[in-house]
């Protein structure tokens, strides 16, 4: 049986390389927020990983600028 409701969308993780071009930053800048926990990050191994929606969130908020 499948856990996930109706309304429950899976969401894809992104790459250090995919939100940067996402947020149309350098990824050198999104490294820089990660060491400054301006923004939402995961860890799988040695990879960041990151939730779009998490990220819009931070972006609404206004918690993540330069």
């Amino acid at each position: 049986m499948d856990n996930n409701t109706d309304n429950e969308v899976l969401e894809r993780w992104v790459n250090l390389e995919e939100v940067a071009n996402y947020l149309s930053v350098s990824k050198d800048t999104i490294r820089a927020w990660i060491k400054q926990d301006k923004i939402p990050y995961y860890r799988a191994g040695k990879m960041y990983k990151f939730k779009i929606s998490e990220i819009d969130e931070y972006v609404r908020n206004g918690k993540i600028t330069e």
